[in-house]
């Protein structure tokens, strides 16, 4: 690594170019994947890793927890950080028992006809959910040339041993197992990079595994409200949709997560300033701007340049939604958007915001169950979604203004 790669690296641009390396990289293997497995066996691949999706609402959970308390109370890092990276591997633990407790209801939920493929879920999440506390510890830290190689190592080991693992026997529960095995990576890394932990030093009761655990839990709620989400529609497809519509749907949906991840490093720049009373309004503000700009590009670009988009999801296998590639899109783009706003929320420690979320899923859930073509599907969740949106960009510019910065103790501010 050169001299000025190894300079921009510890700094926030090399976070951008970290993500972008790790977002492109799981895109190309989702994109190699549906190219290799086919409408109705990605169909079942693509549901299985939304579950994932979902269930990583906890690892965010608590790298958004290590995050915002060590950023805040730099004075007990130490302590922090034993904490954290306790109640993390606990956490990992429960999630993958509890996912493998589940794998039956997971297998007739989704028409998996596949119980190990849902039974593998669980040990699946546990790396998944470990790497949050990992990664929140070194972002609190601002440690940003091993979080960025944390974040690649999240991405290039996917597409290359997927890769591997999809030429040696193109199925579904291989695809996931190589997920599995590649998810592994960044652990290690997280691991090397905080070793020695530190020595708790100063400690404070505020800091405590309980409190951490706490407020953990609280955030990983706001997340799975959106991840539920965003992710709910496939499995509404699954249910009133044919395998090979809800297969394309699924394919429709690699663009629109494309377009929600890639600009994900917004978040992660974004979010320390959000959480200063001084600087919330403008950082969202100005992330909002960032982030609408490239879903409008990104957007036009799908309806343009369609052709080229559609080999992006997975090819001629998948020319029955070309048309409707741009909307997956503009879904993408609104999706990006409502997680920004739900980081602004939690920066906060707001509460009944969260509520909204869980209203609309219901409203998507519902709806949803009433259509019965793949363009009635995708146009109800866009306006669904919309409508959130513009509710929570509302509420959070008004909250913004008044909300003081939630002190560590503080209870949850009530918007």
């Amino acid at each position: 690594m050169t001299r000025g790669l190894r300079g921009l690296m510890h700094t926030g641009a090399g976070i951008a170019i970290a993500m972008a390396v790790m977002n492109l990289t799981m895109y190309g293997f989702t994109m190699v994947a549906a190219r290799m497995l086919g409408p109705q066996s990605y169909g079942a691949f693509a549901a299985t890793m939304n579950v994932l999706l979902v269930v990583s609402v906890v690892s965010l959970g608590l790298q958004t927890t290590a995050a915002r308390r060590i950023s805040a109370d730099p004075q007990h890092v130490g302590q922090i950080q034993a904490q954290v990276l306790r109640v993390t591997l606990r956490a990992s633990l429960a999630v993958g028992a509890l996912l493998i407790l589940l794998a039956p209801v997971i297998n007739e939920l989704l028409k998996l006809d596949n119980l190990l493929l849902a039974a593998l879920i669980g040990p699946v999440a546990v790396p998944l959910t470990m790497v949050g506390g990992q990664a929140g510890t070194l972002q609190g830290e601002r440690r940003w040339l091993p979080l960025g190689v944390l974040y690649i190592a999240a991405g290039v080991p996917r597409l290359l041993v997927g890769l591997a693992m999809m030429l040696w026997r193109p199925e579904e529960l291989v695809a996931f197992l190589a997920v599995g095995i590649a998810s592994l990576a960044p652990v290690l890394v997280g691991w090397v990079a905080l070793r020695p932990v530190r020595e708790p030093g100063a400690t404070s009761a505020t800091h405590q595994g309980r409190r951490i655990a706490k407020e953990a839990l609280r955030n990983s709620q706001a997340l799975f409200a959106f991840f539920a989400l965003s992710n709910v529609d496939l499995i509404v497809a699954r249910n009133v949709l044919s395998a090979h519509d809800s297969g394309l749907y699924g394919g429709g949906l690699i663009l629109a997560k494309a377009m929600l991840f890639l600009p994900q490093f917004v978040v992660v720049v974004a979010f320390p300033a959000m959480a200063s009373a001084q600087e919330r309004r403008r950082a969202l503000a100005r992330s909002l701007g960032l982030v609408t700009l490239l879903g409008v590009l990104g957007s036009l670009a799908a309806w343009l340049l369609s052709d080229l988009a559609l080999v992006f999801v997975g090819g001629q296998e998948y020319a029955e939604i070309k048309d409707q590639l741009w909307l997956f899109a503009l879904l993408g783009t609104t999706l990006s958007m409502l997680q920004l706003v739900v980081y602004a929320v939690i920066a906060r420690q707001g509460q009944r915001s969260i509520y909204l979320v869980w209203a609309a899923l219901v409203a998507v859930v519902v709806g949803g169950l009433t259509v019965s073509t793949l363009t009635g599907l995708l146009l109800w969740v866009i306006v669904v979604d919309a409508a959130l949106l513009a509710t929570l960009v509302a509420i959070s510019f008004v909250a913004v203004s008044h909300d003081p910065a939630p002190s560590e103790d503080a209870a949850p501010s009530t918007v």
